[in-house]
């Protein structure tokens, strides 16, 4: 099999085979579709790897990689806990493009020249990462923004990158045992989609709109707001937000602030966005946290968020209350409830290493507790017994591990179990008015409506059939024919047993009558109803193995 890929995405492909070559899937490589030019393969196996070194290789490679990198750190299935860990936290950090080019990319999105729409604009930015780069400036009102502009050749580079994966996935998925086993295609498709959103600046935008509204209550957590009429596709301003990053504050500072309030707020914002939203920034790490100059906590880089049903929701609240109350067992069927498991799903060993895992966790002191891991552990015990949980249960597992940090950085004493504990009661009672609410109430009420306005015609057909005699109830049961069939072969069986019986015991007693007709020296009568008991007896023990064992 040969590859008819473009030069650029023929670069990508090569670049693919040798990190599965580099990282030991040297199997994959040997069966993979042919290229013109031989890889620059070493004869000997590569040495182990540690995974920092497959995080700065994805890094080097551009905004594809690193995205699949992220997105394979969900895959708990086949990434160990250390992978995860790197994967989940990689970022990529290349040189700036020009200013020339930024003005250019700014006026035709927001339909103004550069120096007509802003009273100023830095020309030199101060993040730049393979997707955009984020400027400082000034609206003309006079309000401080950043900008955020996306690189020319982002959408090109990134159609290359998953041109070459896609090619591989194909291949992968139809002839190798790995590619069947996890579905390559399928993660390619997903990376596709999640690559082409993270491109679309209006749905971070809209991310930040509805992380402000859902987050309004919270008077210590700040959101930037998006700027609508400066914002476009490849563009996006929003409030500049002055502060520093929350783990780059001194001493003095934090004796200056009180970090227990803030790390519960955090970490109670954090609970509702999750288990009352459904909705929730899904990379808080500490780079994307600030402190504020007014000792607030500023959430940024909204382009990650997760998004959880309200069954899911449900059932993850659960499984947090089990994990840190120690109920291994719930917290095992709640696990399955919300997984898929295969055919060779090892249920008893899925339960004995979950138990371990709780009880090991109540065992920890505060300085080990990490609820984000615990749940990341869940998810690899998962994998590893076949049981297939939600990608977002891992998303949700990163997100409580980066708050972990931040909780911790703001107060070294922050108990996350004992955040969970105290908030799940206002949760639960978010969460029912949440059901009580207008529209919820207006659908029940709509449902109702709907119900007796069919219900007269319902009862007028039910009547109408029952007065002609045409009323049919259709009931799926058992058998009945088969049930009297097999009674009535059992009270058969009990009659001739209590017919056989009865002969031994009369041949029994009539071996002591003395007569002329003799057996082998026996009274014949005995003797004869003895025959006819064994006769009996044989006939019935062939009879009973011939017909139960045919059954």
């Amino acid at each position: 099999m040969s590859l008819s890929l473009k030069p650029s995405s023929l670069k990508r492909y090569r670049d693919i085979l040798t990190l599965f070559y580099k990282y030991g899937r040297g199997d994959l490589v040997k069966e993979a579709p042919l290229i013109d030019d031989p890889l620059p393969f070493a004869p000997t196996p590569p040495l182990p790897l540690e995974a920092k070194d497959l995080a700065n290789d994805l890094e080097k490679l551009g905004p594809t990689y690193v995205k699949l990198g992220q997105l394979i750190s969900t895959r708990a299935d086949f990434v160990p806990l250390a992978y995860m860990e790197a994967l989940s936290r990689l970022q990529d950090h290349v040189e700036p493009f020009s200013y020339e080019q930024v003005q250019a990319i700014v006026s035709v999105e927001i339909g103004a020249r550069l120096t007509k729409a802003f009273q100023q604009f830095d020309p030199k930015p101060f993040a730049a990462a393979s997707l955009g780069q984020v400027h400082r400036a000034v609206l003309r009102s006079g309000q401080p923004v950043v900008v955020k502009v996306q690189r020319p050749d982002a959408r090109d580079v990134v159609g290359d990158d998953l041109e070459a994966m896609a090619e591989l996935a194909e291949f992968l998925d139809g002839h190798t045992e790995f590619g069947k086993r996890y579905q390559t295609a399928a993660i390619v498709e997903a990376l596709r989609k999640s690559l082409l959103q993270e491109l679309d600046y209006r749905l971070e935008a809209a991310n930040l709109r509805v992380m402000r509204s859902s987050l309004k209550d919270f008077e210590r957590i700040l959101v930037p707001a998006p700027i609508d009429d400066y914002s476009s596709g490849r563009v996006l301003t929003m409030e500049f937000v002055s502060g520093h990053k929350i783990t780059q504050f001194s001493p003095l500072v934090r004796m200056d602030i009180d970090g227990p309030g803030l790390a519960e707020e955090v970490f109670r914002a954090y609970l509702h966005q999750i288990l009352v939203v459904g909705t929730f920034h899904a990379d808080p790490h500490p780079g994307n946290v600030f402190l504020t100059e007014d000792r607030r906590v500023a959430l940024l880089d909204l382009g990650m968020v997760g998004r959880l049903g309200p069954r899911l929701q449900d059932n993850l609240l659960k499984l947090l209350m089990a994990i840190s109350e120690g109920r291994s067992d719930q917290a095992a069927d709640i696990a399955e409830k919300i997984g898929e498991g295969r055919e060779d799903f090892d249920e008893p060993e899925f339960r004995r290493r979950i138990a371990d895992l709780v009880t090991e966790q109540q065992s920890k002191t505060l300085d080990n507790l990490q609820v984000g891991r615990v749940v990341l552990e869940v998810q690899k015990i998962a994998g590893d017994c076949r049981l297939r949980l939600p990608a977002e249960l891992t998303l949700l597992g990163k997100t409580l591990l980066n708050l972990d940090l931040v909780g911790r950085t703001l107060d070294p004493d922050f108990d996350p179990k004992e955040s969970i504990r105290r908030n799940s009661a206002k949760i639960l009672h978010q969460k029912t008015l949440q059901s009580l609410s207008p529209g919820n109430l207006l659908g029940a009420l709509l449902e109702g409506k709907e119900f007796l306005e069919r219900l007269p015609t319902r009862l007028n057909q039910v009547f109408e059939l029952a007065a002609s005699n045409k009323l049919k109830v259709k009931v799926e049961t058992f058998n009945e024919t088969l049930l009297v069939t097999t009674f009535q072969k059992i009270a058969n069986r009990i009659t001739l047993g209590l017919i056989l019986a009865a002969l031994i015991i009369g041949a029994s007693m009539l071996m002591r009558v003395d007569t002329t007709f003799r057996i082998l020296g026996y009274p014949g009568i005995a003797m004869l109803l003895f025959m006819f008991a064994i006769l009996g007896a044989g006939a019935l023990a062939v009879q009973i193995l011939r017909t139960d064992r045919s059954a």
